[in-house]
This record gives structure tokens, C-alpha cells and sequence, in this order.
């Protein structure tokens, strides 16, 4: 029996492919549903999963090693570390946020999405946000 990978791809999307495993690790990550200690699937193991090159993955992993979130280790795989915000924000990080924000609620919009459930989604990850301060001890 086949395995649900832990990551979906949007073959529609116009992201690279390892983007999109990042940022799917990373939402896991932040949300914690994947804790220290915790290991990911190994890179050929996620790579047929998903069905795309083993380099796609690996890419996805080192950019998350870059960014603090993984342990990267030749034949002992990606295990999730312990991570502390950054100290200082990068100043670019609130303008890119922004712009990303902007044209995703533009492609929302666009495609019909109801004012009503963007208005209740954006408001539920607020709060979420809001709270995740308060559960990593900051």
C-alpha cells in the first residue's frame, strides 16, 4: 500500500515544483505538525511519491536547511530542528508578503472566490498567527 506523501504539488501552478515542497514543509513546519526530532521521508521516497526528479526534493530540503528548519545528513536523512524566529526580521520579508498577499487575493477574486469565505479564511489564519507567538514561548 501506497503511502499519502505528506506534500501535494499543483501541476497548474507556475512555482517550481521544489517551491512548492518547501512551502508545503514550511506550512507543516510552523503549524506543528512536524516536530523536532521528527524525520521526513527521504528524498527518493518523496521524490517517487510525488513523481518528480529526486533533485527537485533535494532542493526543496536544502532550502529548508538554509533556513534553520532541517537537519540535513548523508545516510541518516532530514530530521526537523529545533527553530527560534529570527532575531530581525528581513526588511524585505513585510513587502513581499505584501505584494504575494495582494496578487493572490487578485487570483482569487478572479476565479470567483466569495468575498465571505476569503474574508473568513483571512481571519482565521490571523488568529492563528496571532497565537503562534504564544505556543513557541515567545
Amino acid at each position: 500500500m501506497k503511502k499519502t506523501p505528506i506534500v501535494r504539488l499543483d501541476t497548474s501552478s507556475q512555482a517550481p515544483a521544489y517551491e512548492q515542497i518547501a512551502a508545503e514543509i514550511r506550512a507543516l513546519l510552523v503549524a506543528g505538525e512536524l516536530l523536532p526530532g521528527a524525520p521526513l521521508p527521504t528524498v527518493r521516497q518523496l521524490a517517487l511519491d510525488l513523481n518528480v526528479h529526486h533533485n527537485t526534493v533535494a532542493q526543496a530540503y536544502r532550502i529548508l536547511a538554509g533556513e534553520g528548519w532541517l537537519d540535513l545528513r548523508r545516510g541518516r536523512g532530514a530530521r526537523v530542528v529545533s527553530r527560534s524566529k529570527p532575531a530581525r526580521a528581513n526588511p524585505r520579508a513585510g513587502r513581499t508578503f505584501r505584494s504575494q498577499l495582494k496578487r493572490l487575493l487578485a487570483k482569487a477574486v478572479a476565479e470567483g472566490v466569495a468575498p465571505k469565505l476569503i474574508a473568513r479564511q483571512l481571519t482565521l489564519h490571523a488568529q492563528y498567527v496571532r497565537t503562534w507567538g504564544l505556543r513557541k514561548g515567545d
